[in-house]
Order: C-alpha cells, then sequence, then structure tokens
C-alpha cells in the first residue's frame, strides 16, 4: 500500500479548474518529485493535500486512512508535514523557539499544566529543547539556536524550516521549492539534507523548478501541466517524454 494515494482530485475555483482528475502515490522510503512549469498547480495540490483547500472531487489517503477536506492540524497530526514556498518563521523568535513550536502537535501539557508549570509540563519542556537541539544539528545548524530566526541566512531559514517541520515527527514531508533562490553549493548542500533524510526514514515530496536536483535526488518523478498530470516515472522516462518537453521548451523533440 502507497504511504500517500491521490486518487482523481480536481480542485476548481467558481468557473476555474485548477486540478484535473489527478492521480498519483507516493511510496514509503522514497523521493518523489512533482515538476512542471509556473502555474501547472503543484502549489495547488500541496494545498489540498495538507488542508489548506478543500478538494472538489477525488480522494487523498495517508496510510489508507483519508485525509481530504481535513483541517491542517488534523493531518499533521497523522505524519504528514509541510514547508512554503514563502519562508514563514517567527523572526523574533529564536531559531531553537521555532523548533519547539513545531513539536506542539506531540505535547500532552494543557493550558493549566503550562501556567503552573509543574513538574510534568518542565520535564516535557526539556525533551522538547533537547529534540529541537538535535533536528538543527540534523539539519546543519548546530550551535544556532540562540540566533533570531529573522537573523539567519537564507539558506539557514530554508534549514529551520525542515527543522521545524521535522519536530512533529512526520511520516511524509513535503517540500515546497525549498532551494528557490539558493545558489549551486547551497542547492547540492540541500540535495545531501534530502538524501539524508530518506536514509532517516522520512518520505519526501518534492515541489521543485531546479529540474538538475529533481532528477538527481528522487526516486520517481511526476509532471503537472496546466492541472493535469502529464507523465511519471523514474527520472530517466520522464526528461525523455514528449509531452513533457514540450510543456517545458513549447515544441516536441527534434
Amino acid at each position: 500500500m502507497a504511504l500517500l494515494s491521490v486518487e482523481n482530485v480536481a480542485k476548481r475555483f467558481g468557473g476555474l479548474s485548477a486540478l484535473e482528475a489527478v492521480s498519483l502515490s507516493v511510496n514509503a522510503g522514497e523521493v518523489y518529485g512533482l515538476i512542471g512549469p509556473n502555474g501547472a498547480g503543484k502549489t495547488t495540490l500541496f494545498n489540498c493535500m495538507t488542508g489548506l483547500y478543500t478538494v472538489s472531487d477525488g480522494a487523498i489517503r495517508l496510510d489508507g486512512v483519508p485525509i481530504q477536506n481535513r483541517k491542517p492540524h488534523v493531518i499533521v497530526g497523522r505524519g504528514f508535514a509541510r514547508t512554503f514556498q514563502n519562508i514563514r518563521q517567527f523572526a523574533n523568535m529564536t531559531a531553537l523557539e521555532n523548533v519547539m513550536v513545531g513539536r506542539h502537535v506531540r505535547t500532552r501539557t494543557g493550558v493549566l499544566g503550562a501556567v503552573l508549570r509543574d513538574r510534568r509540563s518542565r520535564a516535557e519542556e526539556q525533551v522538547i529543547r533537547d529534540r529541537s537541539r538535535e533536528l538543527m544539528e540534523f539539519v546543519g545548524l548546530k550551535n544556532r539556536g540562540r540566533t533570531l530566526a529573522g537573523h539567519l541566512a537564507y539558506g539557514d531559514q530554508r534549514r529551520l524550516e525542515i527543522a521545524r517541520a521535522l519536530a512533529t515527527d512526520p511520516k511524509l514531508l513535503a517540500l515546497d521549492e525549498p532551494v528557490a533562490g539558493m545558489n549551486p553549493n547551497e542547492r547540492r548542500e540541500m540535495g545531501e539534507l534530502f538524501l539524508k533524510l530518506r536514509a532517516s526514514g522520512i518520505t519526501l515530496l518534492l515541489i521543485e523548478h531546479d529540474v538538475k536536483l529533481v532528477m538527481g535526488v528522487c526516486d520517481r518523478v511526476a509532471v503537472l501541466d496546466y492541472g493535469k498530470k502529464i507523465a511519471e516515472g523514474v527520472p530517466d522516462e520522464v526528461r525523455r517524454d514528449p509531452a513533457v518537453i514540450e510543456a517545458y521548451l513549447g515544441g516536441a523533440p527534434s
């Protein structure tokens, strides 16, 4: 059984069809890439998967359980986390505090415990702090915990977003253009991090315009164009697909 199954998903905004009968499946333990020209519907599909948009038609299942049209926090609680195209951080909180915030879906301390600061709540907070430090080291941000998130370099802010998402203990991590705006060296290092994440047991779903990176790290790739899936397969198959070449270059291969 696929970890994530998308079955004939459609999304309409009034009379505009943003997605039409999109189906794909992501297997546990793989890096799955989702590519396509601007406006192809990639982020719309991510938003449908993660509860930011309701689905007009179709079904989305995580580990066989329907998650379409569920609240985002419910989906995160089931093990599906994501990052966004535009960096979303608490700029005036430290990097460590940002990661700790991501842990809220796994905490047990209630409002009363948080107010009274009883022994159980203090112990849980220390566990969260320790785990957050481990995640920061994992993504390459060791010793940056006290730095305000807004003062981190751009590439480090991207890494911080991934650490915060990892704090939710995801089975599946969806990354929306995680290397946008990075230089070639930063992109290479992020590619290495993606493979490190897969080796740790996390399944990755990756939207990215850097086709070279996608083809280098992904086990399988799907291509969207005008809201429809036009190709899917291993990278070598997809890069040679005439429909993909036409979508990106505007003409059939010679």
